[in-house]
């Protein structure tokens, strides 16, 4: 079987989104014909039907619904790819745009910036604040290049490796602390009255997820949710635990 071509690609999800050959060829600027060849020799290659049309359109088979998914990816991998290498060929190297999340462990971006300065002078780095679901966005759309997540994406679409493990804690007023702590510390069952300082569950619902649902499994009353668009400001945090 030889390997499927980006054209293909392009024209199977092309027919797909416009729910027929007419509107996709005038898409992709090309003949009917030569769009309908182009799908049927896809499927030919794949050996499954992938379209089916009817009075009203076309429309995806199961297993064209499976591939339209994975097609998807790879078409916006390969335009990520094009437009990061698009910015070094021009003049001064391009830029390298990050995102970051306001909490990042201090010095874990120093070393890596100091190899890619080394490696590429011309490169300038734009690093922006933004929480995961934010910074998600960024990334399919094209205006981030990297970003630090607190949570793995789903699915194939990006490359994801774990870059650091952060060891989580409990602030609490000195007072407080000198009161509840015992020969072992403080144990969360203890917090219980207390009331949490919490952050929006839409920045990372997957990490807010996980650490709520330990601290409801220890008796804690959560309240209601941090109002959106709250920051996770260090500052902002340790002054209201005051």
């Amino acid at each position: 079987m030889r390997n499927m071509e980006l054209r293909e690609l392009r024209a199977f999800v092309a027919v797909v989104e416009e729910g027929g050959l007419s509107a996709a060829a005038r898409r992709l600027h090309v003949s009917q014909p030569a769009l309908s060849q182009t799908v049927g020799a896809l499927e030919r290659q794949l050996g499954v039907k992938l379209l089916v049309r009817g009075s009203t359109g076309v429309r995806a088979t199961d297993a064209g619904t499976a591939l339209l998914a994975q097609a998807r990816a790879v078409l916006a991998r390969h335009d990520q790819a094009l437009r990061a290498m698009a910015r070094y060929a021009g003049p001064g190297g391009g830029a390298l745009r990050i995102g970051i999340p306001l909490e990042l462990p201090s010095g874990l971006l120093d070393p890596a910036l100091a190899d890619l300065s080394e490696a590429h002078p011309g490169t300038r780095v734009q690093a922006r604040h933004m929480p995961t679901a934010e910074q998600l966005v960024a990334l399919r759309s094209g205006e981030l290049d990297v970003g630090f997540l607190r949570e793995r994406p789903p699915g194939p679409e990006f490359d994801a490796l774990l870059v650091v493990r952060e060891k989580l804690g409990v602030l609490l007023a000195a007072e407080q602390a000198a009161e509840l702590a015992g020969p072992d510390g403080i144990p969360l069952d203890a917090l219980a009255d207390l009331q949490w300082v919490g952050f929006p569950r839409a920045g990372s619902p997957a990490w807010y997820d996980e650490l709520t649902a330990v601290l409801r499994g220890h008796g804690l009353d959560l309240g209601p949710e941090a109002p959106q668009g709250q920051a996770l400001i260090a500052d902002v945090k340790l002054a209201a635990v005051a």
